[in-house]
């Protein structure tokens, strides 16, 4: 059974002649439905709303070549919140954000909406793909990445046309919407070497944001803050800053990653993590692999310190001071 202030809604902008209202409301409603497992009658709405709709996700998803699929992609997170290395703070933030959309029902009840905003902020390769990825697995709903490399047109409209497309489908259905280079689209639009058509863009941005529903988690990262249109900023109620790992980190991290793969470095992660440092997450990930490939390849025939020794020599040239 619907939620009965989604019934009220519902009522409240039929009564009104708010089509939009309407549209927004029904959304909200088949969203709700799915989330309970209530499948067959969810797609029994949105069959019924189709009939009034241009876009909805039963024409998206009644065709492979849906149009949004042309500028997003739509992922099965596989990456757990446990598996990252997050300060207490960011920790705890991420944890609220869940508990709160897990229990919006809850918030719902007393007028209020859990928060569904979250910029990341950081160096390349320090996690925030991976956070954006485990924030979906912890809320067992897709992960739509935005492809910029089709998304952004160089004819007048088409860029923000595209992104409605993209918007329209995330609203549809509980999932992380996650954009990364967000400066790429969300660029200070008091910038005077930028054109009018990366203004209305931003604008056009802002305004799509604001209509999605609380169900979508929208999650943008970037590397560059300081290119951030001002009025990108108040959008966000999380913001949260993932800096490069400390050698502490690194070594927590190294050490958790022993203990998941069963992989031994043949030396304490703390003498490990001091000759890798300084490495981003990204890098200690990649040389991980490299040394579980290599033990892996020699089945059993090699012990784990040459290899390590081994795998080391690269990462000690590129950080080396010349």
């Amino acid at each position: 059974m619907a939620r009965a202030d989604l019934l009220v809604s519902l009522v409240k902008a039929s009564a009104a002649g708010d089509q939009e209202g309407v549209r927004s409301v029904t959304e909200a409603i088949i969203a709700d439905e799915r989330a309970k497992n209530h499948h067959v009658l969810a797609d029994r709405l949105l069959r019924a709303a189709s009939n009034g709709a241009r876009q909805t996700k039963a024409a998206y998803m009644g065709r492979e070549n849906s149009l949004w699929r042309r500028f997003a992609t739509e992922l099965v997170p596989h990456r757990h919140l446990e598996d990252l290395v997050l300060s207490a703070g960011n920790a705890q933030a991420c944890r609220d954000l869940i508990e709160e959309q897990h229990r919006a029902s809850v918030l719902r009840a007393h007028s209020l909406e859990p928060r569904h905003r979250v910029l990341l902020i950081g160096p390349p390769g320090n996690g925030k793909t991976a956070l954006a990825e485990a924030i979906a697995e912890s809320l067992s709903v897709s992960f739509i990445v935005v492809r910029y490399e089709a998304m952004i047109g160089s004819y007048l409209g088409e860029t923000a046309g595209r992104l409605k497309h993209i918007i329209d489908y995330a609203r549809t259905t509980p999932s992380v919407l996650f954009f990364d280079e967000f400066d790429a689209i969300a660029k200070e639009r008091g910038d005077t070497h930028e054109t009018g058509e990366i203004k209305r863009v931003v604008t056009s941005l802002l305004m799509q944001v604001d209509g999605l529903p609380s169900y979508t988690v929208t999650v943008a990262a970037t590397n560059h803050p300081e290119l951030l249109d001002r009025a990108v900023w108040r959008r966000f109620q999380l913001r949260l800053v993932l800096p490069a790992p400390s050698e502490k980190e690194l070594a927590g991290y190294l050490a958790r990653f022993e203990r998941r793969s069963g992989v031994g470095w043949g030396m304490a992660s703390v003498d490990l993590a001091r000759r890798l440092f300084p490495v981003s997450y990204a890098e200690a990930e990649e040389f991980c692999l490299d040394v579980r490939r290599r033990l892996v390849l020699a089945q059993g025939m090699a012990r784990s310190s040459p290899v390590v020794s081994d795998v080391l020599k690269p990462f000690l040239f590129t950080t080396a001071s010349p």
